[in-house]
């Protein structure tokens, strides 16, 4: 009867204990997400890898209009509030419509409790659970030509694409396998004073969907490409961004509803 006794008291101990730590896990989210900085990115003309005009193996430089983009990928903590605000996204209620059941939130020991350090980003999460996010802070995930124009800055220059070390710097990351649990967002900014674009996780755009490119890139010039994704199938232009190819080719290969442990996502605002 004793042990009974002890027994009820340390499981009602365990679950008061939990209950504590789930409340300060969502206190420190809500002050977090209160304080949730955006940065300006005035890009202006910008040549983007994929074509952006009538030639499909030429892009025409094009104006991207000024935007804010979140300073890091929306994190655990800020993700498992926004679920504990917004119950229909939680794992076990989502419509599978939405998120691919088996891989949603996968890595979250249940649906309100995630296994991940709170300040790591967020993965596992589908296009439509990443943009309702974005939509309860006023915001929307960026466009590719968003995400790419900030994403070519380096920590000075705001486009250091034509510097090879700054390629293969991105590249070494590509190299190294997923660390497990991922590390915390807050890396060095970029000339925009935007963090982690690489070196953490790869991230959702809004017009993900819209960015086919052949099985193969080197198949530039091939008359039979078209056949890749039928007539919305295009190409890569410069043939040495493999790291911005590797990004497309995943992005282009998921349905809105999956998830993956290395992709992520941002909020950026109209300006």
């Amino acid at each position: 009867m004793r042990r009974l006794h002890a027994l009820g008291r340390a499981t009602a101990l365990a679950v008061a204990l939990a209950a504590a730590t789930m409340a300060a896990t969502m206190a420190a989210a809500t002050s977090a997400s209160t304080a949730v900085a955006y940065r300006t990115v005035e890009v202006g003309r910008f040549e983007s890898v994929l074509p952006q005009g009538n030639v499909p193996t030429a892009s025409a430089p094009v104006d991207v209009a000024p935007f804010a983009l979140r300073e890091a990928p929306v994190t655990v903590a800020e993700f498992a509030a926004f679920v504990a605000a917004h119950p229909e996204w939680r794992r076990d209620r989502v419509p599978v419509v939405f998120a691919e059941r088996r891989r949603y939130l996968s890595d979250w020991r249940a649906p309100l409790v995630p296994d991940a350090p709170p300040h790591s980003p967020v993965v596992n999460v589908s296009w439509y659970a990443a943009r309702a996010y974005c939509a309860s802070e006023g915001a929307r995930l960026p466009t590719w030509l968003e995400w790419e124009a900030a994403a070519a800055a380096d920590e000075t220059r705001r486009d250091a694409r034509a510097d090879p070390a700054w390629r293969a710097r991105i590249l070494a990351w590509y190299e190294r396998p997923t660390p497990d649990p991922l590390p915390d967002v807050g890396g060095a900014p970029n000339a925009w004073g935007v963090r982690d674009l690489h070196g953490l996780v790869w991230e959702w755009v809004d017009d993900f969907n819209a960015l086919f490119i052949a099985g193969d890139s080197r198949t530039q010039g091939d008359p039979d490409l078209l056949r890749f994704c039928g007539a919305g199938a295009i190409n890569i232009v410069d043939r040495d961004s493999y790291a911005v190819l590797m990004r497309i080719a995943l992005l282009s290969s998921l349905d809105a509803a999956d998830g993956t442990p290395n992709l992520g996502f941002r909020c950026a605002k109209s300006l």
